[in-house]
């Protein structure tokens, strides 16, 4: 009876040291940077002695139930996951809020009860993804033969782009074509100018969608596009053609009037300065008036001419504008008098 007993005591202890039984399928979870992500748990066990969560190889909680006179004992071996860590409804599912990139792994859940040889687990697999952003297209080389672009386009993100897929929509047409994969490779003629492509993102949590890219835009010159580049050509051909006239009519202007301000200091200088004399006061000024009686003037007559000598008197001052002139009497002299 004893040696039976020791037997069984034996067996129970080997099976303690093998390790805690697997009892469900590994369940795949995924959160939002940022977010929060719930694993569920069902318990179908009575009683429970304790709970333990476990991430990757660290214990993140222990919990021990509540009793008919205590509350439930929950134990975060980490600090700063306190704020992180929750259990709503007073349940043992566990809630993890403020995910981060680096809470992607394997978390598993020990619960160990004195009904089971083993304790029960389950295992989860979290993948913590980002929002993705507007996904980028890049036009690849493009061929314009025949009046027939061809190219291609292709697809990606500039970040967040784990467990992306691509696919793209056509737009423009009688049915709506779409294509799988980040390339998606395009040939158009005229007919179809009015196209539309558009590259559509996902990822486990969310999606996106690029800007349109119209097929008009693509190898300029095909298909159409040939009548545009011309009117663009000739529009700024014309533009330079403008420019250049008034270039040409500034500078015309500026030599005309260039020309007309020569042409009055030309005329300035021809007019001879004339001399002011002013009679001191007292004096009476004599004018004689000749007069001819033939318009031009007859030729000199030793005989008919007459000299007359008019002398300054020396109590006449000079003028201002006789400043110049020497204080020697002047001699002033009439011609052709009959």
């Amino acid at each position: 009876m004893l040696s039976s007993t020791a037997c069984f005591t034996f067996i129970f202890l080997l099976c303690q040291l093998t390790g805690p039984a697997a009892s469900a399928v590994l369940k795949k979870l995924v959160g939002a940077l940022g977010g929060s992500v719930n694993f569920p748990l069902n318990l179908s066990v009575d009683p429970i002695d304790s709970i333990i969560w476990v991430f990757n190889t660290t214990t993140l909680v222990t919990i021990q139930p509540k009793l008919a006179d205590k509350k439930a004992l929950i134990i975060v071996t980490r600090h700063r996951n306190k704020e992180r860590v929750n259990f709503p409804h007073e349940g043992y599912s566990l809630k993890l809020s403020k995910l981060k990139k680096n809470d992607s792994g394997v978390y598993r859940v020990e619960i160990h009860s004195s009904s089971l040889q083993d304790p029960l687990t389950q295992e989860y697999e979290l993948r913590v993804y980002e929002h993705l952003s507007k996904p980028k297209v890049i036009i690849g080389l493009q061929n314009n033969k025949n009046g027939t672009c061809v190219t291609n386009l292709t697809c990606s993100m500039e970040q967040g782009g784990e467990d992306v897929t691509y696919s793209w929509k056509s737009l423009g047409q009688a049915t709506n074509e779409s294509h799988s994969g980040s390339t998606l490779p395009i040939s158009w003629r005229q007919e179809k100018r009015d196209m539309t492509f558009i590259c559509m993102a996902r990822n486990p949590i969310s999606s996106n969608s690029s800007n349109p890219i119209f097929a008009w835009k693509l190898c300029e010159g095909a298909a159409g596009g040939l009548a545009t580049t011309v009117i663009l050509k000739l529009l700024l051909s014309l533009t330079l053609l403008c420019f250049i006239a008034l270039v040409l009519i500034i500078l015309i202007i500026r030599r005309e009037r260039r020309k007309e301000s020569i042409e009055e200091k030309k005329g300035l200088n021809l007019h001879p300065e004339t001399l002011n004399y002013s009679p001191t006061f007292g004096e009476t000024s004599e004018y004689d008036t000749i007069s001819y009686l033939n318009s031009t003037v007859p030729e000199e007559n030793a005989v008919n001419t007459l000299y007359s000598t008019v002398q300054i008197p020396p109590k006449v001052k000079k003028s201002h504008s006789l400043s110049t002139l020497p204080d020697t009497p002047r001699k002033f002299t009439h011609e052709n008098v009959n």
